[in-house]
């Protein structure tokens, strides 16, 4: 059996644990079968029971699967020090450093389901305690492993596996990150817990450039930035969409100079927050300049906390450090989780101001959370009605932030409904004008991928931040119409030229009210108001 090839474990006439043990691999007269008609079937660890081992057991790996990709299932929760790739039958092992990293991936795995290449795998202990492999019978899978090794320990990689492709070494801790197919918001913190799993992160910087969000980030050392672009180029943040491509920048710096939503400097955070900008809390800017993974804590820790709450679906379909990202945002009211939709984007809104409500009021609260579709108003009980969002995750977002609000004077629930679609009434029948069609409305905020809007989601609040001003329109004039909406003008700024402002009503409610009736007011000279909630106060 001199001839065998390095994908003979297709046809080993063996258990796992003689396959795995080291008198296959180690002794070159080892009687094997090559046919694999007469093998029996690799005995699959099929228990969760297994005892906590340092060698993970991966399945059902989609074809052509690259030792890189496997690898990667394990970077971000430690060191890899051995993989064993079993191609013909689309399995790998994959070795961790210590049991304590191979625990908190199982762990982390038990919940999330991960994915390669849009494929559900399957991890689970290894009832082997190390894994031994023979380098002549694996050696692509080895020379990958070596590179990464290089990497993690800040060497660099042989001239051989640099030749192949493999991994070169890295230019610039800083790496240039564009978002791709970005139908669901990302945010600078949801950017800085997916990539502080691979390393100190010193300071980002984000930006939309021809209708594309960006982003500079910059690692404490050119090695953390390799072993980030090792791992997450080419993924999806949320299922489907919001893809990483990343590739090193030329700079070698960042100069940050305010530390807000849009840019931020870990080692600094006494830096200010610029106009018109939410400034970052202080306690929680310390924290990170002391440990920039303080966000995410250890990832089965994570998911445990926030799948009790019900706010993880089972599936994220991303890699760990993404997974645990959307989590974390979401937890945090910032987004929605994709895979997550409740069924469907119909929402159930009661206990309205039947006297109030309309359509149109309903239409314009909820677009701030997504593009509504339809609103009907239920003909017997006017105090409820039916929204139907673009999808389960904007429904989501919306009933998160909205439910418990007043609106009107009065405290609304919202719950997901039941129903898969708002019916418009037959033709020819007349419903008051309670049901109504925004499909085509061109008031929709997010039907631009890539808007700066998805930016911009906030809970309801009582300062709002108002864009598209006229430049003759003063703060006296925008004062007195937000006081003629019925409540209290507090504090105004500019900021932006005068072209954006933020306004501070006494209440969360008045903000509400005056979101519904000055959204999209016309201030002459073709400018619509812009309204939307802030995090800043001033």
């Amino acid at each position: 059996m001199d001839g065998i090839a390095s994908d003979v474990a297709v046809g080993v006439k063996r258990t796992s644990d003689d396959l795995l043990s080291g008198s296959l691999y180690n002794s070159p007269n080892s009687s094997v079968t090559a046919n694999g008609s007469d093998s029996k079937k690799l005995r699959v660890e099929d228990s969760m029971d297994s005892p906590p081992s340092r060698v993970i057991h991966i399945r059902k790996l989609p074809n052509e699967v690259s030792e890189t990709e496997v690898i990667a299932l394990g970077l971000p929760f430690g060191k890899v020090t051995n993989i064993l790739m079993l191609k013909g039958k689309n399995q790998a092992f994959l070795e961790l450093g210590t049991e304590e990293a191979a625990v908190t991936m199982v762990n982390y795995y038990t919940a999330v389901t991960p994915q390669v290449r849009n494929v559900p795998v399957f991890i689970q202990y290894s009832n082997h305690k190390e894994l031994k492999t023979d380098s002549a019978l694996n050696q692509r899978a080895q020379a990958v492993l070596q590179a990464v090794s290089a990497v993690q320990e800040g060497g660099s990689p042989s001239s051989d596996t640099a030749r192949d492709g493999v991994l070169t070494p890295a230019p610039s801790p800083v790496l240039r990150i564009i978002i791709d197919n970005m139908f669901y918001p990302v945010t600078l913190d949801v950017l800085q817990q997916i990539f502080s799993k691979f390393g100190t992160v010193m300071k980002i910087i984000t930006f939309t450039k021809n209708n594309q969000f960006q982003a500079l980030l910059q690692f404490s050392d050119p090695v953390n930035a390799q072993q980030a672009k090792l791992s997450l180029d080419g993924q999806n943040i949320y299922n489907s969409c919001c893809t990483l491509r990343i590739d090193f920048s030329k700079l070698v710096n960042l100069n940050v100079k305010y530390n807000n939503d849009k840019s931020r400097d870990y080692t600094r955070p006494e830096l200010p927050a610029g106009d018109g900008q939410p400034p970052v809390d202080p306690a929680m800017a310390a924290a990170l300049s002391k440990d920039s993974t303080s966000l995410l804590g250890t990832p089965s820790g994570m998911v445990t906390s926030y799948s009790s709450a019900g706010a993880l679906p089972s599936s994220l379909g991303a890699i760990s450090p993404l997974s645990a990202a959307a989590a974390a945002a979401a937890a945090a009211g910032r987004v929605a989780l994709s895979g997550h939709s409740g069924g469907s984007g119909v929402l159930l809104a009661s206990n309205l101001n039947d006297e109030m409500v309309t359509p149109q009021s309903l239409f314009t609260l909820f677009g701030v959370y997504g593009d509504v579709q339809r609103v009907k108003i239920l003909y017997n009980k006017k105090d409820s009605a039916l929204i139907q969002m673009a999808d389960g995750n904007q429904a989501q977002l919306a009933m998160s932030h909205l439910n418990g609000q007043k609106m009107y004077g009065k405290i609304i629930r919202v719950t997901l409904s039941k129903h898969q679609t708002v019916q418009l009434p037959r033709e020819g029948l007349d419903d008051q004008g309670l049901t109504k069609d925004f499909a085509n409305s061109p008031l929709h905020r997010f039907k631009k991928p890539g808007s700066k809007n998805f930016q911009n989601i906030f809970p309801p609040s009582a300062t709002l931040h108002l864009s598209n001003i006229p430049e003759d329109v003063t703060e006296e004039d925008l004062r007195l119409l937000f006081s003629n909406s019925g409540g209290t003008v507090k504090a105004f700024k500019f900021f932006q030229d005068r072209k954006m402002s933020l306004l501070q009503m006494s209440t969360v409610e008045e903000a509400i009210q005056a979101l519904i009736d000055l959204h999209n007011y016309d201030m002459g000279g073709g400018h619509r108001l812009r309204v939307s909630f802030s995090k800043s106060t001033i």
